[in-house]
C-alpha cells in the first residue's frame, strides 16, 4: 500500500467519525454553538461525510480524490480560522491543522499524478 493510500484511509475514516459524531454527540453540537456556528453544524457534518466518501471513491477515480481532498482542506482551513477567532489554544486547534496539512498533501500529490 502506497503512502498516499494510507493517508487517504486515515483522513477518510477520521472524517467519517467526525461527521457521524456530530449526529450522535451533544458535545459536538455544543462546540458549534460555542463557535457561533450552530446553524452550520449539520452542513459541516454532511460535508465531512461526503468528503470521506469522495476520498474513498478517489482511490479509483483520481478526479474525486482531487475534489474531496481540496474540499476537506478548505473545510479545515476554515476550522483553523474559527479556532483562532475563539482563541482556542494550540492543542485544541491541532486536529484541524493536522487534517488541513494531510488533505493538502493528498491534494498536491493527486494533482501531480493527474498532471503526469
Amino acid at each position: 500500500m502506497r503512502l498516499l493510500e494510507v493517508f487517504v484511509l486515515i483522513s477518510s475514516l477520521s472524517f467519517f467519525a467526525y461527521g457521524i459524531a456530530y449526529f450522535k454527540s451533544p458535545k459536538m453540537k455544543s462546540e458549534f454553538i460555542r463557535f457561533g456556528l450552530g446553524r452550520l453544524g449539520m452542513l459541516t457534518a454532511i460535508l465531512e461525510i461526503l468528503g470521506a466518501l469522495g476520498l474513498l471513491v478517489g482511490l479509483i477515480f483520481n478526479y474525486f480524490l482531487l475534489i474531496s481532498s481540496g474540499g476537506l482542506a478548505l473545510l479545515m482551513f476554515f476550522g483553523v480560522a474559527v479556532r483562532l477567532r475563539v482563541k482556542d489554544g494550540f492543542w485544541a486547534s491541532f486536529p484541524a491543522l493536522f487534517f488541513l496539512g494531510l488533505n493538502l498533501y493528498i491534494f498536491f500529490v493527486t494533482m501531480k499524478i493527474w498532471l503526469d
